[in-house]
Formats: structure tokens, sequence, C-alpha cells
């Protein structure tokens, strides 16, 4: 703190130009506007960075620990190692929380974390990590034990903690929500815009639905994909959909896919991470904006969508509801769902129905859909500033070291 300002190791796996999730989004803007109030330094993962502040760790050579999750653990000790000088350490997902767990006892320091998501509530991670399911599990569970405070990314998120890990101080644990970059996300409609559009096989004449989201069991792409046989055959659907969790996921994805395109024209699958002006231009120019997820603390997708005043239909789940505000910005889906920690609905084919039900409604109505994007631009421009995330950010951090 030699120029007055706090010292802020800022602990991620991803940072760009690496970002596979919220996560990464939230980490990134959240670095921008902190550095105008403290000091930072960002230790991420995936190697080397040019950006001044910014360090990024290799990972250890394939085989070095056997284990994807012990290589991990591996990455972690190097960055705990590098910590040197930091006032407080603040961490971002399981990948980083025990780096940030040790670093915290090594130069005595507070420990930070942030809750984008919880390991317990992932279990169908062990389909894709094995028996590094449970190392990943230890590790959150032990920074949570650790942690000074704790950072929930929305109410529903807050309650999610509380409700896992009972031993934690219910006054330690905040809410700050995930924001939105307006000035990166926004309508637009020009020609640029629709050359981009075109460029990945839509037609922009046409209406659209518009899927944006990892492979995974918490996004909940295959009820969608299940629900879009009932939605009108003049309706595109596009899946920016890529990164698979496991290979048994991609092959029902694949096989739903294709058991669409057989059946109807218009189903458009974008199998790989866009550029967010890629993405700004498709969110603009659609229709509606699908979040089928079945697990989601509070999904920055969905911010992005209404930034760019695009109406939504999303599950009543986690954090969402206090996103997308149902008859004003969008339509929520209720589920009900399994308490075995997957998010699993009790009645798969009802979610769906609803799921399909509740599209058909906002579609059939073109005059509600633009009222409710437009509500929704001026939601995220109210309610989810960086710089107001940024500053509260601040204040969890002096008030951790004031004690």
């Amino acid at each position: 703190m030699a120029d007055g300002k706090l010292q802020i190791d800022l602990l991620t796996r991803e940072y760009p130009p690496f970002v596979y999730g919220g996560a990464g989004v939230h980490v990134a803007e959240l670095a921008k506007v902190l550095r105008d109030l403290v000091d930072v330094r960002v230790l991420a993962f995936d190697g080397p960075r040019q950006e001044p502040g910014v360090t990024g760790f290799s990972a250890p050579p394939a085989g070095t620990y056997g284990d994807p999750v012990l290589a991990t653990f591996g990455i972690d000790l190097e960055m705990a190692g590098s910590t040197a000088g930091a006032d407080l350490v603040h961490s971002h997902t399981w990948y980083a929380n025990l780096a940030g767990h040790l670093a915290g006892l090594l130069r005595g320091v507070p420990h930070v974390l942030s809750a984008h998501s919880l390991e317990p509530l992932r279990p169908w991670k062990a389909e894709q990590l094995g028996g590094g399911y449970a190392l990943s599990c230890w590790a959150e569970r032990t920074a949570y034990q650790g942690a000074a405070a704790i950072v929930a990314v929305s109410a529903g998120m807050r309650r999610d903690i509380l409700r896992v890990y009972p031993f934690v101080d219910p006054d330690l644990v905040r809410v700050i929500h995930n924001g939105i970059d307006l000035d990166k996300w926004h309508p637009w409609q020009g020609p640029e815009a629709l050359r981009i559009v075109q460029a990945h096989g839509i037609d922009p004449e046409k209406r659209s639905v518009v899927f944006v989201g990892r492979i995974t069991r918490q996004k909940g792409l295959a009820y969608f994909l299940r629900a879009a046989s009932q939605l009108p055959p003049e309706v595109q659907l596009v899946l920016v959909a890529g990164a698979p969790d496991t290979s048994a996921i991609a092959g029902e994805v694949e096989r739903l896919v294709a058991e669409l395109k057989a059946q109807r024209q218009g189903v458009i699958w974008i199998d790989q991470m866009l550029p967010q002006g890629d993405l700004d231009a498709i969110l603009s120019q659609a229709s509606l904006f699908v979040c089928p997820s079945i697990y989601e603390p509070l999904g920055i997708v969905n911010l992005e969508a209404m930034a760019c005043g695009t109406p939504v239909v999303a599950t009543a789940t986690g954090g969402i509801p206090e996103v997308v505000e149902d008859g004003v910005t969008g339509w929520l889906v209720p589920i009900e769902q399994v308490d075995d920690g997957t998010g699993r609905p009790l009645d798969p084919g009802k979610f769906i129905s609803d799921l399909s039900q509740t599209i058909n409604q906002a579609l059939s109505d073109p005059v509600r859909l633009k009222l409710y994007g437009a509500a929704g631009r001026r939601r995220a421009e109210d309610h989810f500033s960086w710089r107001s995330i940024g500053a509260r950010t601040v204040a969890v951090y002096q008030e951790v070291l004031g004690k």
C-alpha cells in the first residue's frame, strides 16, 4: 500500500483472452473498475499474458500429476507463492479458491472469495472428473471454512451457500450481483450487424429464438432441444453452444439436434465460442432469448441478452428471477426440482411442455416482445452497472481489513 491504495490480488482460472463462462466475464470487468479504486494484480491460468499487472500460469506438462484436478492444485500453489505484498486476496471459483486460501495463510492476509457456483450442486461433474470431483469439492469447502468474507452473485446463491455449507457465518456472506458492460452489449441493428448474422447462416428477415451457453447439464440445453420440436416451424432456432463437459452429453446434444433437423428447417448450430461482437449482433437480431438452465447462480447471459434489447424466457431457478422480471422483461418458466443437488426437474415432461408453451406464448405477441426487450435494456442500465459493483466490492475489502 505504498501509494496509499490497497494492493488486491484477484485469483482466477479465466481471464482474457481465455474466457469460457460468466465467471471469466465477471473477473475481467471487475478488474477494470477496481483499477480506479485500488491497486490490482490479476493471477490467472492459461499461460503468460502481455497485459500489465496480469500474470498467467501455465499448466504443468501432461501427465505430471496424473489427474487434471491435481494439475489445477499445482497452479494454485504457484499462484499462492506469487502474492507477496498483497493486502488482500480475492479468489473466483473452486479452481482458484485453494490458491486464495493458501495465500491468505501464507501472507497473513484476508481471503475473500466470490461464489459463482457451488461444487456440491454440480454432481454431474463426477462424470467429467471422476475422483477429481471429490478433490474439487474438498478445495472449495476448505476455502469457505477459512474465508474472511464471501461474495454471492445473487440472493439465491447466498441461500445455496448457507444451505450447502451450514458452518458459514451468515454475516460473512454479502450479495453483490454480476454486472454488464453497457457500452459493449447494446442493441445493434446496422448493416455490419446484419452481415455478421448472415455470415453465421441466420436469416435476419425471419424470427429467431437463440440459446447461448456451454454444453453442460446445468444449462438445460437438452430440455430446450426437446421443447423446440413444439415451436413454429418458420422460426429459426439458433444454438451458440460448444465446449461440452463430456463425450456423453456431447453425443446427446448431437442426437437431439439431428432429430430436430430431420423434423424442420432453420436449425442453426454454432458449436464454438463466438467473439463478443458476433454475439451482440446475434442477440440484437433475435426475437427471443431462451435460458433453460436448471442451475444458475445468476446468469450473466440473460443480462447480455437484456442489454441487447432482447426479451428473455428463462427458468425460475437460482438467481435468474433477480435478473429477469417476469411479466416485465421476459417470462419465467416454473420448475420443481429434485432435492439431490442435480437440479433435475421432478417432472421433466412437464418442464419441457411448460418451456415450449411459454416460448410459443412469447412468440405469439410481437408487441409484448418489443416492450419486454426495451424494459430489459432499461433494467440492465438501472441495476447492473459495473461501477457500482466495483464500489460495493471495495467496501467489502475495507470492512474485512478494518476488522
